[in-house]
Order: C-alpha cells, then structure tokens, then sequence
C-alpha cells in the first residue's frame, strides 16, 4: 500500500483524558495519531493532554478547554485516549466532552484508544466510548484500540497490526469527507457547545 502524500488540508488530534500529565496514556495517543497520520497523509498531529486543564473544565470560564474544544472539533481524524478507570473511561474525558453540545464532534472521524491493566477490561472502549462519540455526531468506522499495560513496550507493532486491521475502514471514512468537502477547512469553531452555567455546579 502507498501512504499517501502529507496533505496541509489534513491534520490529526490525540485527545488524552488521563488526569496525570505527561501520561503513558499521552504517549500511547500520541504513537497513534502519528501513525495514522502517515496512513492518510495528514500535515500535523496536535496533543491535547487534558491533565493541564484539569483545573477549568468545571469552572464558569474555561478558556484553555474552549480552544481545545474546538481544536478538537476542527480535525479530521481525533485520537480519544484514556485509561480504564473502574471500567470505564475517566471522569476527566467525560467532563471535557460533556462542554460539547449536540452534534459538537460533526463531521469528525474518532479513533478511541483505552489503555488498561487488563485484557478483562479491553471492550471498555465499545462498551463505553464509542457511545458518546457517536452520540456527539463523531464517525467512528473502526474498532477501538485496547492496549495493556503489559504491551506499552512494542506498542508501535500493536498500533500496526491494528492498523492492518482497521486501516481500510478510517481510509474510508476520512475519504467519504473529503469527497462531500468536510475538512479541516470546512469546519469554523465547535458546531455545539453547552453554555459554561449549566456544567459549573
């Protein structure tokens, strides 16, 4: 298969909601998202480590999680990474994504990403975030990515084997937009947002 050229008009966010900064969960995201870059010829991979706005997401102003808001909203392909925690993704992630409104993540394709301490806990990613992000209005073509712990270490031979797997279905998928002209270009801002009063309690 040849990987496509670097596109300017493409670009790929890995959105990580493990409240430790500088997480193996960021890593992990990041190892992704630069993957599946080269597989359809993105320019640019953006982080966004949401452990350094821990500290806004629930208050009335919240600047920082605005602009990562809408980064996020503005990509073509989003990386959704978090831990499992209590099987689940982390109250961080759903804090965040609760500030979107309907439709928020339009014409986004998400790639959820769960990394946990067990295999017993790898369909958190089906069972739980895949929901929300189509509910959000996100395209979700492939199967969610679950990496142990145990794994971390040979996680780029993990991203490729799933990319192997998945890689036709996101191909697909983030052609489908371009072919409509939903790009990174075409999308000014965050098609939804819940107002700040109604998330700080």
């Amino acid at each position: 298969m040849t990987t496509p050229h670097a596109s300017a008009e493409r670009t790929v966010v890995a959105l990580v909601g493990n409240p430790r900064p500088g997480s193996r969960t960021l890593g992990a995201a990041t190892t992704l998202a630069a993957r599946v870059a080269r597989e359809i010829g993105a320019a640019d991979v953006v982080p966004i480590d949401l452990a350094d706005l821990a500290a806004e997401i629930l208050t009335p102003e919240h600047p920082g999680a605005d602009a990562a808001l809408a980064r996020a909203a503005a990509t073509d392909v989003l990386v959704v990474a978090t831990p499992v925690y209590k099987a689940s993704y982390t109250g961080l992630l759903k804090a965040f994504l609760d500030l979107y409104g309907p439709d928020g993540l339009a014409g986004v394709v998400a790639i959820p990403l769960v990394v946990s301490g067990s295999p017993a806990h790898g369909l958190a990613g089906e069972v739980h975030l895949r929901p929300v992000l189509v509910e959000l209005g996100a395209t979700v073509p492939t199967r969610s990515l679950a990496v142990t712990e145990s794994r971390l270490g040979e996680l780029e031979q993990v991203v490729e084997d799933w990319l192997a797997r998945e890689g036709g279905a996101l191909r697909r998928a983030v052609g489908a937009f371009d072919a409509v002209g939903v790009g990174s270009d075409a999308r000014q801002g965050v098609t939804g947002l819940v107002p700040a009063e109604a998330v700080a309690r």
